[in-house]
């Protein structure tokens, strides 16, 4: 029985053809897959960082994606060499999807992204990505504590509303609660803003200038602060001038 259940999981989303795009697409294609393979590509082993960069997908689906991907042959686990458990990684034909998923995310960026909805904003993800794009070769020598306030919006399990960034060269940590160390750096900012600014909408600049943002410590370190950002891998891509560009349609009113 575990043997049918098992050949059903990998066969009930079969498309029926023999065209190599559908065959990639009934393994790839499967609603959460890509973004469990963008978190494989940035880095992610462990489950618990998996599902940090997927909250919204439960972590039994999780598991059935994870699995369904291992008997691909695109992922392996193996043991965690410290401490119990298990760990992720890619095999050498999940390696060769990062092409694949990073020109995704480029069209994304270039096409998909006209405006921010409410719904798209994730404190979580946010801070998950920045905390792993950290420039460490230009921190200090000494770790840096960064506090970062969201304004303006209800705390939810999306977005709590205060986070903290222990920065040093040799770890970078993200904590929801307190570490109980000094903090050195107060980033003030509302949530749309800074995700405009990580995904390269506006520039870290003109928040401060608007107030949008605002850096509080002492000057060295607040001068400092925006340059360990590298902002998102996609922030530099070229966008669309329009969302009419993608279907080809004439805005009402416009000359011919």
């Amino acid at each position: 029985m575990a043997g049918a259940a098992h050949y059903a999981r990998l066969t009930m989303r079969g498309y029926g053809q023999f065209c190599p795009v559908a065959k990639a697409a009934e393994i790839v294609a499967e609603r959460w897959t890509p973004l469990v393979l963008r978190e494989l590509l940035c880095g992610s082993r462990r489950f618990s960082d998996l599902h940090r960069g997927v909250p919204l997908m439960s972590p039994t689906l999780l598991a059935q994606r994870l699995e369904q991907l291992e008997d691909a042959g695109i992922v392996r686990s193996v043991r965690r060499p410290h401490g119990r458990g298990r760990e992720y990684e890619l095999t050498a034909a999940g390696e060769e999807l990062r092409a694949l998923i990073e020109r995704f995310g480029e069209w994304g960026q270039r096409w998909a992204r006209a405006q921010i909805g409410r719904d798209d904003l994730d404190a979580g993800l946010l801070m998950w990505d920045i905390h792993r794009r950290i420039d460490v070769d230009a921190l200090p020598p000494e770790r840096v504590v960064a506090r970062v306030d969201f304004r303006g919006a209800p705390a939810t399990m999306r977005c709590p509303r205060t986070w903290w960034l222990l920065l040093a060269r040799s770890e970078v940590d993200l904590c929801l609660k307190d570490p109980g160390f000094p903090v050195d750096v107060v980033v003030t900012a509302d949530l749309r803003t800074l995700t405009r600014v990580w995904m390269g909408d506006v520039s870290m600049a003109a928040a401060l200038h608007a107030g949008s943002i605002r850096l509080e410590g002492p000057s060295s370190l607040v001068r400092a602060f925006p340059t360990w950002l590298r902002l998102s891998s996609f922030a530099r891509v070229e966008r669309a001038a329009t969302k009419a560009a993608l279907s080809g349609s004439r805005v009402i009113g416009s000359s011919p």
